[in-house]
């Protein structure tokens, strides 16, 4: 995980999209210990109260729970939800924007599959 930046998005947005991808990425699975907020903010080189902002509000959707004294964890089903709202994303915000941008290049999406194939 590492966080990208030069970005216009509030560090603690970057913050649940890099812990996001990695649990869409399977590298923490449903019910596994997630970095402290101390270890995160090390590694990700971002304070402390960030990482724990960024960490509450994928509690607050039950993303993630915690045991007190033990840690976080990801949460049963976690990695089934923040999928299927990163698919509904994409095809309700990102897909007609790649179609409008497709359009006004010509380009005909037979060449995307095409592409993939090669």
């Amino acid at each position: 995980m590492t966080l990208k930046t030069g970005h216009e998005k509030p560090v603690y947005v970057r913050l649940r999209e890099v812990i996001a991808d990695a649990i869409l990425a399977g590298e923490y699975a449903d019910g596994d210990p997630l970095p402290s907020v101390r270890a995160l903010a090390a590694d990700q080189q971002a304070n402390p109260l960030t990482v724990a902002k960024a960490y509450q509000g994928f509690q607050d959707e039950g993303l993630v729970v915690v045991k007190r004294g033990v840690g976080m964890f990801v949460a049963p089903g976690a990695r089934a939800r923040l999928r299927d709202g990163e698919r509904d994303r994409f095809m309700t915000q990102e897909l007609p924007q790649i179609r409008a941008r497709m359009r006004r290049l010509g380009i005909d999406p037979s060449v995307l599959i095409q592409t993939e194939r090669a």
